[in-house]
């Protein structure tokens, strides 16, 4: 997932036998890009910490599965958005960094970026269990097993990145991690074996919980049709894990955003700086904005609490 690899010079290449035709950002573009980017995720971080004060304040939000899910979602989210902005910030003026700290930032970065899919779903198990198992919901889905799988998608995701870095070292020269680097994954974790185990990962791990979308969805929706009739909850929960299948997919999209913009240039080549910025955007900023709305905005309770806040942070503000 190296969005940012493609825009600061990601230089449209139109090749024929003669010359290499190079289109780059004008001055004007990349900072109207960096001033739009940097305000949109402020925005985004804004309405998000104010859920997470929203969760903090009230006893109801952090003994419920539902809401504790939703609040490592959203707090996951925000250091994702965070660092994101950051190192597209830093692709535009300097990537060079010292290694370890170049490490830390990637390590971060594929931890939040692996940790939504698998948040999602585990949230649409637990929506799956509340409305066809509803009641076993309380034994299965306790405070306790939630905390647990937390760590456990931690821990998930951890197993992703741990190896590159276990092959980085074993194969490069000690100088290499007291040097400065550019900081962007497929050019730190360069090795074929990482490419490789890195695709295999992917298509694994997605369509593992692509299957699980499908299968909880699949089985709400007969629910409601076995009972012939859809109950307030039933739709709700359903039209959540469409929602959490529409975030997945812009997920999805940044694993293969690379390849995207790769056929893009076909056609588009003279645009292409644009376009990849525009792409950046709705795979890596889009679904942190669309966590707030799917729980956050839809929920009833949490949207009252939620409206009595924003509306007093502004009034303070105002």
């Amino acid at each position: 997932m190296s969005s940012t690899a493609n825009l600061s010079f990601l230089s449209g290449v139109a090749m024929n036998e003669s010359r290499v035709v190079i289109y780059r950002d004008t001055f004007e573009s990349s900072v109207a890009k960096m001033v739009f980017l940097i305000a949109l995720g402020l925005a985004i971080n804004y309405i998000n910490g104010i859920l997470v004060h929203t969760f903090r304040k009230h006893q109801i939000f952090y003994t419920n599965p539902r809401y504790i899910l939703f609040g490592h979602l959203v707090l996951n989210d925000m250091l994702q958005l965070s660092l994101s902005v950051a190192m597209f910030v830093m692709s535009y003026t300097s990537r060079e960094m010292l290694c370890p700290l170049c490490l830390i930032l990637l390590s971060l970065s594929v931890l939040t970026n692996h940790n939504t899919p698998l948040n999602l779903a585990v949230m649409a198990v637990e929506r799956y269990i509340a409305v066809c198992f509803p009641l076993n919901h309380v034994q299965l889905c306790t405070t306790q097993r939630t905390y647990v799988l937390i760590g456990s998608i931690w821990a998930m995701t951890t197993l992703i990145i741990l190896p590159d870095i276990f092959i980085l070292v074993a194969t490069r020269p000690p100088e290499f991690f007291t040097s400065m680097v550019y900081c962007d994954r497929p050019k730190v974790f360069d090795h074929p074996i990482i490419m490789l185990k890195r695709d295999v990962q992917y298509i694994v791990y997605l369509s593992g919980i692509w299957l699980i979308l499908i299968y909880t969805y699949s089985h709400i929706y007969f629910v409601a049709r076995a009972a012939k009739s859809s109950t307030h909850d039933t739709k709700k929960a359903r039209n959540t894990i469409l929602l959490h299948g529409f975030q997945l997919l812009l997920c999805t999209l940044s694993y293969v955003d690379h390849f995207l913009l790769q056929i893009l240039m076909i056609w588009f080549l003279q645009y292409i700086v644009h376009i990849a910025f525009v792409v950046y955007v709705i795979v890596q900023i889009l679904p942190r904005l669309i966590s707030s709305i799917t729980y956050g905005l839809r929920d009833k309770v949490f949207r009252q609490h939620f409206i009595k806040y924003l509306v007093f942070t502004v009034i303070i503000k105002g």
